[in-house]
């Protein structure tokens, strides 16, 4: 269970996160307005070229960080901050594979479903589609579309934003009607 500090820090860092990419938003709108298109093409180019840069000097970081035990260590701490891990995600350097950040972002949501008679399990996930299968109670209920999407696609997406879609399979003993709801 997660201090009042934990959480705070927390909230900090997310706040923190948002504000910067709010700022990137608003550069590249102003950019977008800009009327100039060589100017445009001039500065996208530099962006891009930085990105490139920082991408290679992450991916020899990690290289050599994932050497050794401690930084093996070291690398599965810093994974866990959602700044660090959205970088890597951007250079496609996150250590751990799509399925993997699935598992886990479901794990930290079950005790919400659980708190509502429901659960959720990992069905299987190729090409960036994920599907799972809603169980128990929170399947059938008349929320459950509200409790599916504002739980475990926010928990999803927050671990693995290369989701390209969510596919939710009701448990088959509780199906009357509707086999699947698609989240986009």
């Amino acid at each position: 269970m997660a201090t009042s500090v934990e959480l705070s820090e927390a909230i900090a860092e997310k706040r923190e996160f948002s504000v910067r990419t709010e700022r990137i938003e608003k550069l590249v709108k102003k950019l977008d307005d800009c009327g100039n298109p060589e100017l445009r093409a001039i500065a996208l180019e530099l962006v891009q070229s930085v990105v490139e840069l920082h991408g290679a000097a992450l991916a020899r970081m990690l290289e050599s960080v994932s050497q050794t035990q401690p930084g093996e260590h070291a690398l599965e701490e810093a994974i866990e901050d959602d700044l660090v891990a959205s970088v890597l995600l951007l250079h496609g350097l996150h250590p751990d594979p799509l399925e993997t950040r699935v598992l886990r972002a479901l794990d930290k949501v079950r005790p919400y479903l659980h708190t509502h008679g429901g659960n959720v399990e990992f069905v299987s996930e190729k090409n960036g589609v994920v599907r799972i299968k809603l169980l128990g109670s929170c399947g059938s209920c008349p929320s459950s579309s509200i409790t599916l999407k504002n739980a475990v696609e926010d928990a999803l997406f927050e671990a693995a934003p290369d989701i390209v879609e969510i596919i939710a399979d009701k448990d088959v003993a509780e199906l009357n009607s509707s086999r699947l709801v698609v989240l986009k």
